[in-house]
């Protein structure tokens, strides 16, 4: 493998940790905004559970636009992983979930775990069907 050869692979990796970066660094940037003022939905608090279905919307309209656009793999590395990776967070849907079991809030441990399961794969197929609509795809 010739040097310049090299050379354009380290480059390219560096380019794809950029990527990766920015995505994450956005991410948790949003993520700390949205779960920084506390909002509830009755006595469940809904900001982790409102990142995760936001998150996950974003990837199925996300898997759309890169398979419609053909998109360089990079941009997944922006989007799906670092953004959409870090604005989602699986450890605070256990974390959360662990404190209403500890506080014996059983069937508030139960919603919490199935909203923020059950909505988030909804919004997945939600972001992927508005998406397959606005490009006028069939559905996947």
């Amino acid at each position: 493998m010739s040097t310049k050869t090299k050379e354009r692979m380290v480059d390219m990796k560096i380019i794809e940790l950029a990527f990766l970066a920015l995505g994450g660094v956005a991410g948790t940037f949003l993520r700390y905004k949205m779960i920084s003022v506390p909002t509830y939905l009755g006595a469940l608090q809904a900001n982790v559970l409102m990142v995760n279905v936001l998150g996950s919307f974003i990837l199925g309209a996300f898997a759309v636009i890169s398979q419609q656009w053909n998109l360089d793999g990079k941009y997944a590395l922006l989007i799906a992983f670092g953004f959409c990776g870090s604005l989602t967070t699986m450890s605070a849907v256990a974390f959360d979930t662990h404190g209403l079991l500890n506080n014996a809030k059983y069937g508030m441990m139960v919603l919490n775990a199935v909203l923020n399961l059950g909505l988030s794969v909804a919004a997945i197929f939600g972001g992927k069907a508005l998406f397959n609509i606005i490009f006028g795809n069939s559905p996947a």
